[in-house]
């Protein structure tokens, strides 16, 4: 659903004034405004696609080496690469990342991520790496969150489900850098060479994220929830 908490008042007053074919204003029924796009709308909902590296799968254990943010319209890449005085610091890590990212993050109406949302990897591992630094992370409804997974899984057969393979099948180009367990540790010590490895990475995950989505959303309805 279009994320009501974040309109401006014009926007607002917008949907209150027009009605879809059920004869209802916008507010009164904001699914009907997604299903109908109306071109005359001022409101120009801001969408990204997310994605992290990180050391390991356990955020207490683990902690962020990089994230992404794909922006929808203009392809701006928000997010960066740890440094190597951040990785080497036991009282930095992914701390100085967090800052950035929670602010970064309320930039967007909605993100979409694959195998990212609750009880899978990359909400929950940035949700309990901002409680660790005290960091104010998106509280429910700040902003909205689709995981392309599910539509993989529900609407297509394949014998693996990880974005690349799909990716694959759909003809799409995708790793010029593979996942390198080697890059990771090296990475994790500081490494220049592997830390740009893992950024160009994780950029190369969101440009095809956004690919797969385009060609996969259409399979379903939209079931957005919340970070």
């Amino acid at each position: 659903m279009l994320n009501l908490r974040k309109l401006k008042k014009d926007e607002i007053i917008w949907m209150f004034e027009h009605k879809c074919k059920h004869g209802h204003n916008f507010l009164e029924h904001p699914k009907c405004y997604e299903n109908e796009k109306p071109s005359s709308s001022p409101i120009n909902e801001k969408i990204g696609y997310l994605d992290i590296e990180t050391t390991g799968l356990n955020a207490n254990w683990d902690y962020i080496i990089s994230y992404a943010i794909l922006e929808n319209d203009s392809g701006k890449i928000y997010g960066r690469v740890a440094k190597r005085n951040e990785t080497l610091n036991a009282d930095v890590l992914d701390k100085n990342l967090m800052k950035e990212f929670v602010l970064d993050i309320r930039k967007f109406d909605k993100v979409i991520v694959y195998w990212g949302k609750d009880r899978r990897h990359d909400i929950p591992f940035l949700r309990t790496r901002a409680l660790k630094w005290k960091e104010n992370f998106p509280m429910y409804g700040e902003v909205k969150l689709l995981d392309a997974y599910d539509i993989v899984r529900n609407k297509l057969s394949l014998h693996r489900r990880r974005l690349e393979n799909i990716a694959t099948f759909l003809k799409i180009p995708s790793k010029g850098h593979r996942l390198d367990s080697e890059m990771w540790q090296k990475a994790k010590l500081g490494n220049k060479k592997a830390l740009d490895y893992v950024w160009l990475h994780n950029n190369e995950d969101v440009i095809t994220l956004k690919k797969v989505w385009e060609i996969v959303e259409k399979f379903t309805a939209s079931r957005k929830t919340s970070i």
